[in-house]
């Protein structure tokens, strides 16, 4: 019989071994006391690498470590449930501190999620994403939707929508990205990833240059697909359900994993989705 399936790794064993580690004890130590308590020396070994780099995995980034924070959007909840964005009522329904996640009720009217749908519809081509060595766009399998960008302003219909984002989110008009529309037919998703632009590719520096690093999202749904095509934040469990007029905003100071904002369209199963999405800059985006 395998040595190492027959001595389980406890809960308790995991403990333990971070008490020695965080109290300064060699390695070797700590292996040889596992022995002397009976344990073999491969199930010792494989105990103490594994828990210990699950542990270190665990522990909160030096800030040392952090690209540095930026200003983010806000919106000026003051214990509200209900926001005037520009004259038009918005209801809260939920907020998150960590991630940064605020979900929206009413923010589009069905007149508006109906118009929008109808600008976008002669548009719609196969979804790209950003080229990350590149700065420019390519077609992901981990995208399957189709979409299209509106210009900032193009029509007043985008112009109102625009002018409501930027009260309800107290972020300048002009530090927001085009409106981008997407519909995702049956079994189509967007699997989980970042909207902020990672320092660590060579493309970035020329993505930067149109604005700055991104540091909010704002997910507008058009429609109520009859299955799926939630907006999943797996890192914290959290799962945002696509109904009409609703949105989920959220936010990230840094281009970095720690805040938490991994999240994913999850796939469509019955119907279609449409959502538009706004992506906000630090600064003018041209």
């Amino acid at each position: 019989m395998n040595t190492v399936a027959a001595q389980t790794i406890t809960p308790e064993l995991r403990r333990w071994i971070v008490e020695q580690a965080e109290a300064g004890c060699r390695p070797q130590d700590v292996i040889e006391a596992m022995k002397t308590s009976g344990w073999a020396e491969d199930v010792a070994v494989k105990a103490m690498e594994q828990t210990l780099r699950e542990h270190l995995a665990a522990m909160p980034p030096d800030e040392a470590d952090l690209p540095p924070p930026n200003v983010v959007p806000e919106p000026a909840l003051l214990g509200g449930t209900v926001l005037m964005a520009a004259g038009h009522p918005v209801r809260v329904l939920t907020t998150m501190k960590h991630p940064r996640v605020i979900v929206f009720g009413g923010l589009l009217t069905d007149t508006e999620c109906t118009g929008l749908m109808a600008l976008a519809q002669p548009r719609l081509a196969r979804s790209e994403t950003v080229d990350n060595n590149t700065g420019g766009s390519e077609v992901n399998a981990a995208r399957t939707s189709d979409g299209m960008f509106f210009e900032r302003g193009e029509h007043k219909l985008i112009q109102t929508i625009e002018a409501r984002i930027a009260a309800l989110l107290a972020w300048p008009l002009e530090n927001g990205e085009g409106l981008q529309i997407l519909r995702y037919r049956p079994g189509a998703e967007y699997r989980p990833h970042h909207d902020y632009f990672d320092p660590v590719h060579s493309g970035t520096p020329r993505i930067l240059e149109r604005g700055g690093q991104r540091v909010g999202t704002l997910v507008m749904y058009l429609n109520t697909p009859e299955g799926g095509g939630a907006t999943t934040f797996p890192e914290v469990g959290l799962e945002v359900a696509p109904v009409r007029g609703n949105a989920v905003f959220f936010s990230y100071t840094r281009a970095h994993v720690s805040t938490k904002t991994l999240h994913g369209g999850a796939p469509v199963t019955a119907g279609e989705k449409w959502v538009a999405t706004k992506w906000l800059r630090q600064g003018v985006f041209v």
